[in-house]
């Protein structure tokens, strides 16, 4: 049984993952903003066997200190962080403002430095840590418009990954990035209100759970695209 620490784990994608590693008889601590969502997930899987555990957290916010001793209460160890919490701005480039930006890189990049440096201490050698990124922030792939802020969050994240792995090596973690093509989630959707996306969130987590499972024994420092359409 591994540990695996999952931001954004309320909905979308991350419902789905959180699901599925538990389905695999894995221990998942989960955060994200919405404490009623979280509610929901708990209910959702009230018959677990104490393999899910949920925490509020916004990753606006600087108590990642109190986020990490909540971790190391119910995990102990960590095998696995998922950076799965992410937020998205659809507006043209000339309408952006310093504040939308601000919280675009704020929650898709910046968090990432806090977050991993307070949980590394409770990380086991051979260790994974999955950024999940975009094909949007994929160099050479099709960008879209409405999504610049978004676009170049996730191709900070992909530059982040490949520091991360450098550094960490020594430490035995792992660090890898998937770029994922679009997947029907509330947040395509909101933004993209007549767009269908290719495949459903339960699909990808599949994917990426076996690649967070093992995908460190073959990679690291790697930005990888899933998607099933042509950059």
């Amino acid at each position: 049984m591994k540990k695996i620490v999952l931001s954004g784990g309320s909905s979308g994608i991350g419902k789905a993952l959180a699901g599925e590693f538990i389905h695999r008889g894995h221990e998942v601590f989960v955060f994200a903003r919405s404490g009623k969502k979280l509610e929901q997930l708990e209910d959702e899987f009230s018959g677990t066997k104490n393999l899910l555990h949920v925490f509020p957290f916004d990753l606006r916010s600087h108590d990642f200190a109190g986020l990490a001793g909540a971790v190391k209460s119910k995990l102990g160890q960590v095998d696995c962080v998922v950076n799965n919490a992410g937020i998205l701005v659809n507006k043209p480039f000339l309408e952006l403002t310093e504040k939308d930006v601000s919280d675009v890189f704020r929650v898709n990049v910046m968090a990432v430095f806090p977050l991993v440096q307070h949980l590394f201490p409770l990380m086991k050698k051979g260790g994974h840590i999955v950024n999940i990124s975009s094909m949007g922030g994929f160099q050479g792939s099709l960008k879209f418009a409405g999504l610049s802020a978004y676009s170049a969050s996730k191709g900070a994240l992909s530059v982040l990954t490949e520091s991360m792995a450098l550094e960490l090596l020594p430490y035995n973690i792992h660090v890898n990035a998937l770029a994922l093509g679009a997947v029907q989630t509330d947040m395509l959707a909101a933004a993209f209100p007549h767009y269908t996306a290719p495949l459903a969130p339960a699909e990808i987590a599949d994917f990426i759970v076996d690649f967070t499972l093992t995908g460190h024994r073959y990679f690291n420092g790697k930005i990888l695209p899933v998607s099933l359409l042509n950059p």
